[in-house]
């Protein structure tokens, strides 16, 4: 079983986190192959490494391609059964690996699969980037089990239960290693944020489905590479969400998401405006003019997708949340993620 797992860690200008997280992961991770991909950092990372954990193998690239193509071009150098995508500033617990696996190995099609992630400064709350498993709306905007956009939940055990969810957090991402060079693995034009939702919906447009197994549980610091309220991570948001629109949706919806999506966003930009944050309303003009300057590297998934897959939420996350005041995963009804007549 042991040479069926790389833990793989992309890395870049993060020496400063190595020390803090690094421990866990070498600790808990019970003779699987650990590789340190670093993504031409200009830091001490790799030395760090070296001189500190022999038995990580690294491999440098000779550029940054960003988490898409970091990824992507480390794991054609990678053969396993199953790959860990994991962030450098996660800390690991014990048993963390086995209990996902054990899940995929009993159903072939479970592609992709996520631990529960908790915050690493406050372990009693789900972490922002993945909590207990995702799921986007009808629209596209992704939220989590313990986390709509910005209101974190206290763990206190309410997503104990392994799920099937819509994606899987990149901090932590289990999934089979054939699956993931057979679909094209991360799409490089994305470069960075929502490129696991483009993943695992492509997936799920195939057949196979996407899971959260709460028996794993990690601490994630999240924040490491960009801030969560600056302008680039704005643009990235927007512009990436776009495309996994275009690229996944059936034909028969994408037109009317497209059109109220506009609307929405032409709404959250004039907030950010109110909000005294003019960088990030300048971030979504510019991510729908790079929508439209993209668009012509994709085909959208026309008649090949006749409905949206498993794990939808059928009404729209940003009026339950921010006018009907429905802050938690708890509070949206178990009806609305089943498909519509």
């Amino acid at each position: 079983m042991q040479s069926d797992l790389a833990i793989v860690i992309l890395n870049y200008n993060t020496c400063h986190l190595l020390n803090t997280y690094l421990p866990s992961v070498v600790k808990h991770s019970n003779g699987y192959r650990i590789i340190f991909v670093d993504n031409a950092s200009k830091d001490e990372s790799v030395n760090f490494v070296r001189e500190n954990y022999p038995q990580i193998e690294v491999i440098c690239l000779e550029e940054n391609y960003g988490f898409t193509g970091g990824y992507n071009r480390a794991l054609k150098q990678i053969k396993a059964k199953y790959y860990c995508l994991l962030n450098t500033d996660v800390e690991v617990t014990e048993n963390w690996i086995e209990p996902i696996i054990n899940l995929m190995e009993g159903d072939e099609k479970i592609a992709v699969c996520q631990p529960k992630l908790l915050s690493y400064t406050e372990k009693n709350k789900f972490e922002y980037a993945g909590a207990a498993g995702g799921f986007i709306d009808y629209l596209g905007y992704p939220f989590c089990a313990g986390r709509i956009f910005d209101t974190i939940e206290e763990d206190k055990g309410q997503y104990n239960e392994i799920q099937e969810i819509f994606w899987a957090s990149g901090a932590a991402l289990f999934i089979k290693a054939d699956l993931y060079h057979k679909f094209g693995g991360l799409d490089e034009r994305f470069f960075a944020h929502m490129e696991e939702i483009d993943l695992c919906w492509r997936l799920k447009n195939a057949g196979y489905k996407v899971f959260y197994t709460p028996q794993s549980k990690i601490y994630h610091l999240g924040g490491g590479t960009l801030n969560k309220t600056s302008a680039r991570k704005t643009f990235l948001n927007f512009r990436n969400n776009l495309l996994l629109l275009y690229k996944n949706l059936p034909e028969s919806e994408l037109k009317s998401v497209l059109r109220k999506r506009r609307f929405l966003d032409f709404v959250a930009a004039i907030v950010f405006l109110l909000q005294a944050k003019p960088k990030e309303a300048i971030a979504v003009r510019k991510a729908y003019k790079a929508f439209g300057e993209m668009k012509k590297y994709y085909q959208s998934s026309g008649e090949s997708v006749a409905s949206y897959p498993n794990c939808v939420y059928y009404k729209s996350i940003v009026v339950e949340a921010k006018l009907k005041g429905k802050k938690r995963f708890e509070d949206l009804e178990v009806s609305n993620f089943e498909k519509q007549a």
